[in-house]
């Protein structure tokens, strides 16, 4: 069987004479794969640019010397078995919304902040885009979705700023070991030169291409309950380079806000199937903290069976 190619969507295809091929591209992509690849985006090219150039400049000047210290006071270096309680990368968390945290990060110049506030605008933007592709492509209305992540005050919208420096032992230490991501869509702008990130495809590894000024999109464990199982968030990990300058990674979370209630849209639900279940996304968050790099199902046959009066009402 001859292998098959990654998804990469065009997303100005959208607007001409291919928008059905390019919708049935999103939605297979969607139910096959948790993730696909999306260029002409709308974010400028010159504003990628910036962002990689600054991230890169703030690790180096900022947060290099740190993780070095750490690898030395762990022994990292050295170690001769598989290491399955950390990963080699370093990072730091900016929060969106509901309330910006930028301001308040330390070490952080003034134009970095100023350029990853736009950067932030752009892609919250995009990210409510993409939830409207995908509500055309399920057959809900306009909106649907981002009305299920609004909750009570608005969605939860945050960065994960992470740089992957070279591993002397990338057999062992893993960048980032393997899980599905909880939340709602998620936006990554990597690095386009240094490759890392896999997914899992018919219990295989899959590389993630770089492409230069692309965005990845990914599934998170909402959209799986939302569509009852019609989308999948997907295992990924980050394999560690032992060469180069490392890789920088720069995740954004488009998530339910922590009040939102979660569950099957009723459209997408048949007798046959079984339903997943429904809870709040704040508690669904407290156990997925607990248990991030174990599988995704126990989560949520253990909302199936807590009696919630909210569930059973």
């Amino acid at each position: 069987m001859e292998e098959e190619t990654f998804p990469v969507v065009n997303m100005e295809k959208l607007n001409g004479e291919e928008r059905a091929a390019t919708m049935n591209l999103i939605n297979d992509a969607c139910e096959n794969w948790g993730f696909f690849e999306i260029v002409n985006h709308g974010i400028s090219t010159e504003l990628l640019d910036r962002v990689e150039k600054m991230t890169k400049g703030h690790y180096k000047k900022c947060m290099e010397d740190r993780f070095k210290e750490m690898v030395a006071a762990k022994g990292l270096e050295a170690v001769q078995t598989e290491i399955d309680d950390l990963d080699w990368e370093s990072t730091f968390y900016l929060r969106h919304l509901p309330k910006s945290n930028i301001s308040e990060i330390p070490d952080l110049e003034h134009d970095y902040r100023e350029v990853m506030k736009e950067f932030a605008k752009e892609l919250e933007k995009l990210a409510e885009a993409i939830l409207d592709i995908l509500c055309e492509n399920l057959g809900l209305e306009k909106g649907y979705l981002k009305k299920v992540f609004y909750g009570g005050k608005g969605p939860t919208f945050g960065t994960k700023v992470s740089n992957y420096p070279p591993c002397p032992k990338p057999d062992l230490i893993k960048g980032l070991r393997a899980h599905t991501d909880a939340g709602g869509v998620i936006l990554l702008f990597q690095d386009d030169k240094v490759s890392g990130l896999q997914l899992l495809k018919d219990d295989k590894w899959v590389d993630v291409p770089p492409m230069h000024h692309s965005i990845v999109v990914n599934l998170g464990d909402q959209l799986e309950v939302i569509t009852n199982g019609r989308y999948k968030s997907v295992l990924h990990r980050v394999i560690a380079q032992t060469d180069g300058t490392g890789r920088m990674s720069l995740a954004s979370f488009y998530n339910p806000g922590s009040d939102a209630l979660i569950y099957p849209a009723p459209q997408l639900v048949n007798k046959e199937q079984d339903m997943y279940p429904k809870f709040v996304f704040e508690d669904y968050m407290k156990l997925y903290a607990q248990v991030k790099f174990q599988p995704k199902e126990p989560r949520f046959e253990a909302f199936k069976t807590m009696e919630d009066p909210i569930a059973t009402a």
